[in-house]
């Protein structure tokens, strides 16, 4: 479970990755704040627009995340070396 979680917020180079992190942050927020308010009175319900933008926060950072493993720059190692 804890090399699950910690594969969340990892790129494919094992390092943290800030835009995973913002994404399931929003994502989790989003969820949660939905749910607590499906409780409460229609009176105390977040505005649509702040909905949609904390969607759209976190989609496009998930989505940016996933663009970068597939679209990633590939380094040469040929670029070290000195040529004669």
């Amino acid at each position: 479970m804890k090399e699950f979680l910690k594969g969340l917020f990892t790129d494919e180079k094992n390092k943290p990755s800030s835009k995973r992190f913002v994404g399931v942050l929003a994502g989790l927020t989003l969820c949660i704040t939905l749910f607590a308010n499906s409780f409460s009175s229609a009176e105390i319900k977040p505005a649509a627009e702040l909905v949609n933008a904390v969607a759209m926060l976190s989609f496009g950072a998930l989505g940016l995340a996933s663009t970068d493993k597939i679209f990633g720059k590939k380094h040469n190692d040929d670029s070290n070396e000195t040529k004669s």
